[in-house]
């Protein structure tokens, strides 16, 4: 019998604790196929269907690393003319690493090394682009603690947490460009492209 959706059961523990640093989420993450659809899987629904999209992932990996002795911590990153991108991050000897999953090649793993969270965004600017070719990525939010929605059972929930989504759009983003500097920006080249989407999961 399923335990109450405030708590994991005692299987979901075991695995969430056999990922006990954040590169074995990561490779849990990679291991997965990409998720297209328009859902907010919770963790448990990530580990029942064993698939996600970027912000599911992100979520679980969160709750992961809470299992494991990290805050649950999301940072939103802005794209123009182009789709979000939600990273969990994680500190570790006073740098900023991440855990994501991703439909472009480059837009996953950090290794724990950036001395600023703006520095770790920054680290995605050069991957982050359209099908156009555009570098996109522009803004990027404060860390959200997803203990604030632990009222909402988070974690454990068998429907979609929207509510999540709908923060992270709500909040503030800082510009990683100045005006002068995103008009100068060039297109990628097509081998660039090319590698980005190796593996891309289509609609």
């Amino acid at each position: 019998m399923r335990k109450p959706p405030d708590s994991f059961t005692a299987s979901e523990l075991r695995f969430l604790r056999s990922l006990s640093t954040p590169y074995k989420i990561q490779r849990f993450l990679d291991s997965i196929p990409y998720h297209v659809a328009g859902t907010a899987f919770s963790p448990r629904m990530v580990m029942e269907q064993r698939t996600a999209h970027c912000l599911e992932g992100a979520i679980f990996a969160a709750a992961a690393l809470r299992v494991n002795g990290h805050p649950p911590l999301l940072l939103d990153l802005e794209g123009k003319r182009d789709s979000d991108h939600v990273i969990a991050v994680f500190r570790e000897n006073s740098c900023w690493g991440a855990v994501a999953i991703s439909n472009f090649t480059g837009l996953r793993h950090r290794p724990p090394v950036y001395r600023s969270l703006r520095e770790l965004a920054m680290s995605y600017f050069n991957d982050y682009f359209n099908l156009r070719r555009q570098r996109s990525l522009r803004t990027f939010s404060q860390p959200v603690n997803l203990s604030r929605f632990d009222r909402l059972h988070w974690m454990t929930r068998e429907d979609n947490v929207w509510f999540i989504a709908e923060y992270l759009c709500d909040i503030p983003h800082t510009k990683l460009l100045t005006p002068k500097v995103e008009r100068a920006l060039t297109p990628i080249d097509k081998r660039t492209l090319a590698a980005g989407k190796l593996g891309m999961k289509k609609h």
